[in-house]
């Protein structure tokens, strides 16, 4: 029903109305019992009337939220938003008084006979079934039936401030034509336009390479290692007792610093020499798990069926060697990543200053521009859904990029438009009236708001704000 108090000031709270389910618990266990501030503690005034510190602390008893997570929220501004619930039913309160609202007690019973909650199989109201409720709530009947005739006053309240709040027809249909046009558009997938990996030559690459030194250095290993399995360790296939026997005695052998080679004396297991290892692109080999590994000089890694030994003897950073394909290709894909940025980059400047225009998109586009029309805007089966909410914001003859549910990036330009009326007898239709309606409705909602504020004039006192919180930390 209101705002947060995140943002008050420490005399006024703004925004009374936007929060529209408001917190009326039922009994819990209670607070306050080490907050010693009295009655006669105000943290809250609304005109004439005083909010006191016991009013909250009973008013948190009700949340159902326990101490625990009133604590760990604490710097979230739990105690705000609950504190905004607390205001937000006395002016509702208020504004009932005001309005001489009332429900009576039929109008009241009648609403429990009908709550589906309480009815059996046959759609008939059980007294049994209500009393086990309250009970495993509880609950006692007179705090339920309170409870259910605030919510109901309060019901009673929307209905009479917001009864007959529609969106107007012509707003109604401007909406919908803007969101149900279908609009033409032209577009240009620029993966075929960007250059491709294997189009960049030795020098661009070798350039790329020495403008970016510090990003591009790699760390290159000298290691040996083995593959211990229970066939090689104990030399049936079988991970028994005995083979983690081994493995354990190769961990203590580990911790204790004994020498990598003295403890292969003993595996007698050939070892594996690599030199100037760096990480592949597929990062899933025994070598990479070892490189990724490697702030441990020595040590035994876990693998897929079978243990990795491994003793690194060195460790530099040097640039990557271009002689070596696999660092190579991760190098040609940097480039290629930056050149596609650059070009996206250099369209988008030109788009916004007007230099992009439809000779320019047909001069990179070629053979390769494709033409598509959009239902709505919610046609999103191959834009994504930001992408089409952008297409239908700009004029016709408008320039943009987009992307595609894959994150493939285009140019498109907006061709043309048609107009689609409103069919009044489809269901879609109806559906789209009802949500510019709630639309309307909350604007209508935040006007009353405002309106709250001159009414009655809400004060905190911040002091007391502050000790109520701190007795939660």
């Amino acid at each position: 029903m209101i705002n947060s108090l995140k943002n008050i000031t420490k005399k006024k709270l703004a925004g009374l109305i936007l929060i529209l389910v408001i917190i009326i618990a039922f009994g819990f266990g209670g607070f306050g019992g080490g907050f010693s501030t009295g009655n006669q503690n105000n943290i809250v005034k609304i005109g004439n009337k005083n909010i006191t510190t016991q009013d909250f602390m009973d008013y948190l008893n009700q949340s159902g939220l326990s101490q625990e997570v009133i604590k760990s929220n604490i710097d979230k501004n739990i105690i705000e938003e609950l504190l905004s619930g607390l205001v937000s039913t006395t002016l509702l309160n208020l504004e009932i008084k005001d309005f001489n609202i009332e429900i009576s007690n039929d109008a009241l019973k009648e609403n429990i006979k009908k709550d589906k909650n309480f009815l059996d199989e046959n759609g008939i109201f059980q007294r049994t079934i209500y009393e086990k409720f309250l009970l495993l709530n509880n609950l006692t009947a007179p705090m339920y039936e309170l409870n259910l005739r605030n919510k109901a006053l309060q019901k009673h309240l929307f209905e009479y401030i917001g009864s007959g709040t529609v969106s107007p027809k012509f707003l109604v249909d401007k909406v919908f034509l803007e969101e149900n046009r279908e609009v033409e558009i032209e577009f240009l997938d620029l993966n075929y336009i960007y250059k491709k990996p294997d189009e960049f030559k030795l020098n661009e690459i070798k350039d790329f390479l020495n403008t970016n030194q510090d990003q591009m250095r790699q760390d290159y290993i000298d290691f040996s290692y083995i593959v211990i399995t229970p066939k090689k360790l104990i030399g049936i296939d079988e991970f028994n007792e005995n083979f983690f026997k081994e493995i354990d005695d190769i961990e203590n052998k580990i911790s204790n610093n004994i020498d990598f080679k003295l403890i292969l004396n003993e595996i007698d297991i050939e070892p594996i020499y690599v030199s100037s290892y760096t990480l592949s692109e597929n990062q899933k080999s025994d070598k990479d798990k070892i490189f990724l590994s490697r702030k441990n000089k020595i040590d035994i890694l876990e693998n897929e069926g079978s243990y990795i030994f491994y003793n690194i003897t060195n460790v530099t950073s040097k640039l990557p060697d271009l002689n070596n394909q696999e660092s190579k290709k991760q190098i040609v894909n940097l480039l290629y990543q930056k050149n596609k940025f650059d070009f996206n980059k250099k369209i988008l400047e030109e788009i916004s200053t007007k230099k992009f225009d439809n000779s320019s998109f047909i001069k990179i586009g070629k053979n390769y521009i494709q033409k598509n029309v959009l239902k709505s805007i919610k046609d999103n089966e191959k834009f994504e859904q930001n992408s089409l909410e952008i297409i239908y914001s700009l004029p016709k003859n408008s320039f943009t990029l987009i992307t595609d549910t894959s994150e493939n990036i285009y140019v498109a330009k907006i061709v043309n438009f048609k107009d689609v009326p409103m069919e009044l007898d489809k269901k879609d239709t109806n559906k789209f009236i009802n949500k510019q309606n709630s639309k309307y409705r909350k604007s209508f909602l935040r006007t009353y708001d405002l309106l709250l504020n001159e009414k009655y004039e809400v004060t905190i006192n911040q002091k007391t704000l502050d000790r109520v919180k701190n007795y939660f930390q």
